[in-house]
């Protein structure tokens, strides 16, 4: 175990970093797109942390909720609501905060603004109106989830994020037969009440051997990321109460016989077995993906079995 980290340069340390984005280009009538932590306020990151300061006023999803997090970081920016039920009101008022050269902040209850929160409509407003809008990026709870499961690669690295199932059972199953059939792991948020009955239908739409992750809780003191069979989720929600409470983001997996049936067509297969004459199983891989746009795990499978027919037999 390593020893606990010397910290007593924190001071200098932090003084260095803050003259150095303080020194950055700070446009004024601009609009400042910024993402907040998604559950750990120290994820907020040193530049977002300078933009909500230096803003005029900030246009929150919910001053309420965005207060606690102000607060804890010492920004005394006024806030104003900028919420789904009054977003084209509040983009006429931030429009014309713009218009007399202020900065405007735009932030969302946790993770970024315009993705799966409002925003988007304030976003579009401000572009078309011709001011400027600067994206702060920050904390994502669809790129942590990737992150923390593994389930894409530097191969392979496509995925699909698909927001919030929809509430009724009917709906919601239609909903995953279409997202379900893309080549690709499915992102998606649930609420710990519909969860079970979303996983429910997610065994029905997809079958007990897609595999699905959960991720709860992320960021927070009892995160939690587990992947499993479709097959054994339901079990495993219930084993321990804890496991259906918090916040929810599910990643269903692509299904194995996709990635077993991508398209390698003849002029691939040609290309491998060439290469194979002088390269090995691992740099001919490597090769033909680069040449074919094919993912490499595929063409690895594919070149062991046409190397070694015998042991694929």
């Amino acid at each position: 175990m390593s020893e606990t980290p010397d910290f007593s340069d924190i001071p200098a340390t932090w003084k260095r970093l803050t003259e150095r984005v303080d020194a950055q280009h700070w446009p004024a009538a601009t609009l400042y797109v910024v993402a907040t932590p998604i559950g750990n306020l120290g994820d907020l990151s040193l530049r977002a942390w300078q933009t909500l300061a230096r803003c005029d006023v900030i246009a929150a999803e919910d001053t309420r909720a965005s207060r606690p997090l102000l607060d804890a970081w010492g920004v005394a920016t006024p806030l104003i609501a900028a919420h789904r039920h009054n977003e084209a009101e509040a983009a006429q008022a931030i429009v014309e905060r713009l218009s007399r050269g202020e900065r405007v902040a735009l932030v969302s209850d946790a993770g970024a603004p315009a993705v799966s929160d409002p925003g988007a409509r304030i976003v579009r407003a401000a572009r078309a109106a011709g001011y400027g809008v600067v994206a702060i990026p920050g904390a994502s709870a669809v790129i942590a989830a990737l992150m923390a499961s593994g389930v894409t690669s530097d191969e392979n690295p496509a995925f699909v994020f698909a927001g919030f199932m929809p509430a009724k059972a009917g709906a919601r199953q239609k909903w995953l037969q279409r997202w379900c059939a893309l080549p690709a792991p499915i992102v998606m948020f649930e609420s710990p009440h519909r969860l079970a009955a979303a996983v429910k239908d997610m065994l029905q739409v997809c079958g007990p051997a897609r595999r699905l992750t959960i991720a709860r809780e992320l960021t927070k003191r009892f995160e939690q990321v587990a992947t499993m069979p479709l097959g054994g989720a339901a079990a495993w929600l219930a084993e321990d109460p804890h496991r259906g409470q918090g916040e929810f983001v599910l990643i269903v997996h692509q299904a194995e016989d996709a990635r077993a049936d991508e398209d390698i067509d003849a002029s691939s297969s040609v290309l491998l077995d060439a290469l194979l004459e002088t390269l090995s199983v691992r740099d001919a891989a490597r090769v033909a993906a680069k040449v074919t746009g094919l993912p490499r795990d595929t063409l690895y499978a594919l070149a062991l079995a046409r190397q070694n027919p015998e042991a694929s037999a």
